[in-house]
């Protein structure tokens, strides 16, 4: 009882030094889970939260303005509205840069448990990372009520008018780490991703979903498992999966998300069609768009960390979605061995020097090459073996059972 009195009554952080007490609205409940239709503003009776910052006169401690908000370009876009204009109530957000004293107190409130499990997502959503990923000197924002459904912070649109006609379409922002699932227009899921990293980008443009995995063993590195994969280049190997989620671009060109995401995305996604030889078809499962690229300029963090609140929209989405370009993938982010199957590789071959004169891939920056650890690692294990005496008959060692690699 005296845990929930405490809960009810917010969460009081002391270093020492004068806080800040920033009383927050009543926590609005609406029903978990992207694909539900959320009620409609409903606003739950309790007691408000009461949240304790430190007091400073640093940015980092007090909410911000949003410094990269990018204003409606056209007719189509001007019919767009952020989710929470229309279905749910207005969230601030708080920033603040983590003391050892803060970093505990936000632990013990929005930890996971079963009481907690909400504020928990929205807050590891809002950061783009895992809670482990938290540190001292970090800056985090924290939302001022919690909302079940996570679409309540979404930077994508509730509707997008261009793909009423679709009937599945996912949209990605590296620039805002996050990606968006539409049906028919309407925005069905909201969800945060960690992209590809500078040198081994996730490229904007369109791709669709091929073939999925319920546990995948990377082709490249088998130490990489690699749950809920659901591939949308199948040459260069892109795909959503769940992995480790930092808050910044860190994979080698896929989509991570966190488990529950994953999941989700797995079982709504629809692979691409084969035909009568078997051979995938291009472009024919669920359409994937990214339509922008990560400002790697920036030393830490991203520009969702500086929203003032939920009712910013801050992405202009394609004005016809299927009109967008095919993705150029370098031919150094196709492994070797899958290169000699490639359709029209001289797009391939010209792709890197697109990007640049473009300005997707930075002056001075040099693309990392899909490294094969696996072969590598046998590599070096023959080496190593080369000159040891071979075993007697008797004892030799049991044959070492094949790993599938995917």
């Amino acid at each position: 009882m005296k845990k929930n009195r405490s809960i009810r009554n917010g969460w009081l952080m002391r270093d020492g030094l004068r806080l800040i007490a920033i009383i927050v609205p009543m926590v609005t409940m609406i029903a978990c889970g992207g694909g539900d239709k959320p009620a409609a503003d409903t606003k739950a009776p309790g007691a408000p939260l009461r949240e304790a910052v430190k007091e400073s006169d640093s940015p980092a401690a007090r909410p911000v303005a949003n410094a990269d908000t990018a204003k409606p370009q056209n007719s189509n876009q001007t019919k767009l509205s952020g989710v929470a204009q229309s279905q749910f109530p207005e969230i601030k957000y708080t920033r603040m840069a983590l003391t050892k004293t803060l970093l505990d107190s936000v632990r013990r409130r929005f930890g996971k448990t079963k009481e907690s499990s909400d504020g928990f997502r929205a807050i590891t959503t809002l950061n783009r990372k895992e809670f482990g990923y938290f540190r001292v000197g970090d800056t985090i924002v924290v939302p001022d009520s919690i909302v079940g459904d996570l679409r309540a912070y979404s930077v994508f649109p509730a509707h997008y008018p261009a793909a009423d006609s679709i009937r599945k379409l996912v949209l990605i922002s590296n620039k805002y780490q996050c990606y968006a699932c539409y049906e028919h227009g309407s925005l069905v899921r909201f969800a945060a991703c960690n992209s590809g990293t500078e040198r081994k980008a996730t490229f904007p443009g369109r791709y669709a979903l091929n073939w999925k995995e319920r546990l995948r063993i990377s082709s490249l590195n088998e130490n990489w498992k690699l749950p809920f994969t659901f591939n949308f280049h199948l040459y260069a190997g892109n795909a959503f999966h769940q992995f480790t989620m930092p808050g910044r671009p860190v994979s080698h060109s896929c989509v991570r998300q966190f488990m529950p995401d994953a999941e989700w995305l797995f079982s709504w996604g629809e692979g691409g069609l084969r035909d009568t030889a078997g051979h995938m078809i291009p472009l024919s499962g669920t359409p994937v768009i990214i339509i922008d690229v990560f400002d790697f300029s920036r030393p830490r963090g991203g520009p969702w960390l500086e929203l003032a609140s939920n009712r910013e929209n801050v992405l202009k989405l394609p004005d016809s979605p299927m009109g967008v370009e095919e993705a150029w993938i370098p031919i150094s982010q196709v492994p070797t061995d899958a290169r000699g199957g490639i359709p029209n590789r001289a797009r391939y071959l010209a792709a890197e020097d697109t990007l640049r004169a473009r300005g997707v891939i930075r002056p001075g920056v040099s693309l990392s090459a899909s490294i094969n650890y696996n072969a590598l690692r046998k590599a070096k294990e023959k080496r190593a073996a080369v000159g040891k005496p071979k075993p007697k008959a008797k004892e030799a060692a049991p044959e070492t059972p094949k790993v599938d690699a995917g």
